[in-house]
């Protein structure tokens, strides 16, 4: 059957062959446009999708305001230093009935109240104050490093949303290529049956390979609206036109030992972990602080009137200055248990350190050598679709000598596709690797990628509410 459709095909005309060749140069061009053109007028770029989610990420600003909660654990603990003051207002009516000797009443009813004005200040409980506004402190300095982690996620959530976005809009392209490549094919093998050049199972075969063809481009399709939905989430708006994206080699360390290196001291859950052990040391010395004498001094003022039962006074005035020294003999063990158990959470604390660290070592091997094999994948994607293309117009050359089928015709138009597919998710992987290991080493951040937005600054939040002393409103006004 091979060698009847060869001979068949040597003595067709020409014009259903050129149509045949037609197709996938035609496919060519539009698949070099969708690769490899310039961005048109107002296209959107990487930075300015960046840009948008720093700004918009909802999951990015619910975490400043989380920090922004935590830098207020400072403020409260400083109130340890200050004194508090109180006010308190006893209005009374007593109805009164006194039995005097002889046996006579004396009735009375009096209208007074009370009120006092009282000045407390802790003078000393065991270094515990110093301690809470210190760890108070490192936890503000936790929080941060984990601000900075979630903006990198965020920022990385960012980058591969918008490289998904293109990769499925050139898929879709090339889809829709490779479909209207097989509806010619299978239109020309058509009028070639008519005049006797082929047999039906070449209508088979290109009818086949159609509807796959329009299947694979369905599915594409359906990729590429999920990839705008979640580009959408991740962004806060949905995609345009958006342009080309290039690696961000420039940023990266130039060996895996630098990386390495890097990672350590600058990821920002290792330097999470680094201040969460500040913190549980802290606690031990809060817990110990119950063990110590607690010294407090008490002024006030008070005034009574109508409030004297014996009736031997209309009212008094007092001023009063107290002082008050309670020394723990014994809690039951309370203290000592909370003091172990702080010790316990250090101990923890310590582990988790260099659990992170082991981890943030194999995140960025991986990271290091996932970029690496992107390179070379790249090379390889762009390496196939050339030979792949040089493929294709010697088969379809051949097929017009009479040397090969319409199969062989098809299968080699099949390869090119799917040699297009992993060029284009190459691609995708080149830039997403690059910028996933400069995450693993710290340093994916709105100031490092230079991103054209007003810096939110930790810092200035912590500032204004660090010594605020009274004060119901935020400082943005809420």
């Amino acid at each position: 059957m091979v060698a009847t459709t060869r001979q068949r095909a040597a003595g067709a005309d020409e014009r259903p062959i050129r149509r045949t060749r037609l197709g996938p140069m035609l496919g060519l061009t539009a698949l070099a446009l969708v690769l490899t053109a310039a961005p048109r007028a107002h296209a959107d770029t990487l930075q300015t999708a960046l840009v948008r989610a720093y700004q918009t990420n909802p999951v990015l600003n619910a975490e400043r305001a989380r920090q922004r909660g935590t830098d207020e654990d400072v403020s409260i603990a400083l109130s340890g230093y200050r004194p508090q003051i109180n006010a308190a207002l006893s209005p009374s009516l007593i109805a009164l009935r006194d039995l005097l000797p002889g046996g006579n009443t004396e009735r009375a009813t009096l209208r007074g109240y009370t009120a006092q004005l009282t000045i407390t200040q802790v003078l000393f409980n065991g270094f515990r104050t110093g301690n809470q506004v210190r760890q108070a402190e490192s936890q503000v300095l936790s929080g941060r490093e984990a601000l900075r982690g979630v903006e990198q996620s965020v920022l990385l959530d960012a980058v591969t949303a918008y490289m998904n976005v293109v990769a499925n809009q050139s898929l879709v392209e090339a889809q829709r290529t490779n479909v209207t490549f097989l509806r010619e094919t299978l239109g020309t093998t058509r009028k070639r049956l008519d005049a006797g050049d082929v047999t039906p199972t070449d209508v088979a075969q290109a009818e086949a390979r159609l509807a796959r063809g329009n299947a694979d481009l369905n599915a594409a399709e359906v990729a590429l609206a999920i990839a705008q939905a979640t580009y959408e989430q991740v962004i806060g708006a949905p995609p345009g036109r958006l342009a080309a994206a290039e690696p961000i080699d420039r940023l990266l360390p130039r060996g895996r030992d630098e990386a390495v290196s890097l990672a350590r001291r600058d990821n920002p859950a290792v330097k999470g972990a680094q201040f969460d052990i500040d913190v549980s040391q802290y606690a031990i010395k809060i817990a110990e602080g119950a063990l110590y004498p607690t010294l407090t001094a008490q002024a006030g003022l008070q005034r009574d009137r109508n409030t004297d039962t014996t009736l031997g006074s209309k009212g008094t005035d007092q001023a009063f200055l107290t002082g008050s020294l309670q020394v723990p003999i014994y809690d039951g063990g309370q203290a000592a248990a909370q003091v172990r158990q702080s010790k316990e959470v250090l101990t923890q604390a310590r582990i988790v350190l260099d659990r992170v660290r082991t981890q943030t070592n194999t995140a960025t091997v991986a990271a290091w050598v996932t970029n690496e094999g992107a390179k070379i994948a790249l090379s390889a994607a762009e390496a196939e679709v050339r030979a792949g293309t040089i493929a294709l117009q010697g088969v379809q050359r051949e097929a017009q000598a009479g040397q090969r089928t319409t199969l062989e015709v098809l299968n080699s138009q099949q390869d090119l596709t799917q040699a297009r597919s992993r060029l284009i998710l190459a691609q995708r992987d080149r830039v997403v690797a690059s910028y996933t290991l400069l995450s693993t080493i710290g340093r994916l951040d709105h100031k490092t990628l230079a991103l054209a937005t007003p810096s939110y600054e930790p810092q200035v939040h912590y500032q204004q509410v660090r010594d605020a002393w009274h004060g119901l409103r935020t400082p943005d006004g809420k």
